[in-house]
């Protein structure tokens, strides 16, 4: 029987007094406060879009804001309309968020534009097609990728966009693959510091996993980006047949995206009302860590799946690097890199200091890979080698009741 907890009764009546007699804690951060790159008239406050809606329609409307339709979460090569891709985690992200953001008195609109920007830069094939980026980089430039660096890039480099330093830290921060039991900000003055810190990130993957975001909604995106995908993943893999759903340990969290969900919830909210930092109680901390765990074991380092994608992703992957540097270096004009790639992103009409096309190369390629869909990738590299051995066959609806037929 699922375990749905509550919140206290007595912080309920304290929240409800708050809201009564106007005491709530002014924990959010203010609009008036917000820091841009440079000021521009059309990105001035108005009563009806606030200081951060901007941004949250800059996001939406980014060119690449699309492509999360068809970039995996976790499962690919599948085609299962039941299976989620990664344009629902952010929304699922951002509904979290906000449900906590709310009771808590932060900022909704940061909140928001942290959670649907926060994976805008993730490269196709999931967790695993960033590894093969990450090497394919480091390997061509000595530089590293990870996917909350390169949201950065997408809104501030790709597309000049004027985001602020806030929103642009908290996606830069958001890394949920490290939990922590409490998120204090971590101060942030000026556009100096954040960028000699994102430079550090290239040069250095280990300092992504020690950046800590600079507000209270920073904090709330990171942890609920691991609260939404903890559960969710799972109820994939059980669609998948891959794991059976009795595999998993009871804790104090649960064992079910819902039971994750409401009871992750409310112990932050129980934990940080009315606190400068976020955080939750330690048998939930240890609770949200044993099943990170558990989904690792039996989903993300699943060999079947690695194995498939490794022998197929991975290679394609490289092959596409070596020849898009190799025609962009030559001037190839007629090449994707081009048509597709940097004459696409100069279509937009965003203020730059320099042209895009005079990106470091092994840079452009990377944007163009990371900006690539699940299917894209694969048909690039059919267009670009149709006679390579390497093919990645996706797995279709009907492909298991057709084995079954084959067997009788």
């Amino acid at each position: 029987m699922p375990n749905y907890e509550a919140l206290s009764p007595e912080l309920t009546k304290r929240i409800e007094a708050d809201r009564k007699n106007g005491t709530c804690p002014g924990s959010g951060f203010p609009d008036g406060n917000i820091l841009r790159r440079r000021t521009a008239p059309s990105d001035q406050a108005t009563l009806w879009r606030p200081a951060f809606v901007h941004d949250i329609d800059k996001i939406l409307h980014c060119p690449y804001y699309n492509r999360y339709s068809d970039k995996t979460q976790v499962f690919s090569l599948i085609k299962n309309d039941d299976v989620s891709r990664r344009s629902l985690h952010v929304q699922l992200v951002s509904r979290i968020s906000r449900m906590i953001g709310r009771v808590l008195g932060l900022n909704l609109d940061l909140i928001e534009a942290i959670a649907l920007g926060h994976d805008i830069g993730h490269p196709p094939f999931a967790h695993s097609g960033e590894v093969y980026l990450d090497e394919l980089y480091f390997r061509h430039a000595g530089r590293h990728f990870s996917h909350s660096i390169h949201s950065v890039r997408v809104l501030d480099g790709i597309f000049p966009t004027n985001i602020s330093l806030q929103v642009l830290d908290g996606i830069a921060c958001h890394n949920g693959e490290l939990e922590l039991e409490e998120y204090r900000p971590a101060a942030l003055k000026s556009f100096d510091q954040f960028d000699a810190m994102i430079e550090g990130c290239y040069r250095d993957p280990a300092q992504v996993y020690k950046l800590m975001p600079s507000t209270l909604e920073g904090a709330v995106v990171r942890i609920s980006d691991i609260i939404a995908y903890l559960g969710k993943d799972r109820q994939d893999a059980a669609r998948m047949k891959l794991v059976d759903e009795d595999a998993y340990t009871q804790t104090a969290i649960g064992s079910i995206n819902a039971e994750f969900i409401n009871n992750l919830m409310v112990n932050i909210i129980e934990n940080s009302y009315g606190t400068p930092y976020i955080r939750m109680d330690k048998a939930h901390f240890e609770a949200l860590k044993v099943a990170k765990r558990e989904n690792y074991r039996f989903i993300y380092e699943n060999a079947a799946t690695m194995a498939k994608l490794n022998t197929t992703v991975k290679s394609m992957m490289a092959e596409i690097y070596g020849q898009m540097l190799s025609d962009l270096r030559q001037g190839k004009k007629t090449s994707p890199i081009f048509t597709h790639h940097i004459d696409y992103v100069n279509q937009t009409h965003y203020r730059r200091e320099i042209p895009y096309e005079h990106s470091e190369p092994d840079q452009i390629v990377v944007d163009y890979i990371a900006s690539m869909t699940d299917d894209y990738l694969i048909d690039l590299h059919h267009y670009l080698f149709p006679n390579s051995g390497y093919k990645a066959e996706y797995v279709g609806y009907f492909d298991e009741e057709e084995g079954e037929q084959r067997d009788v």
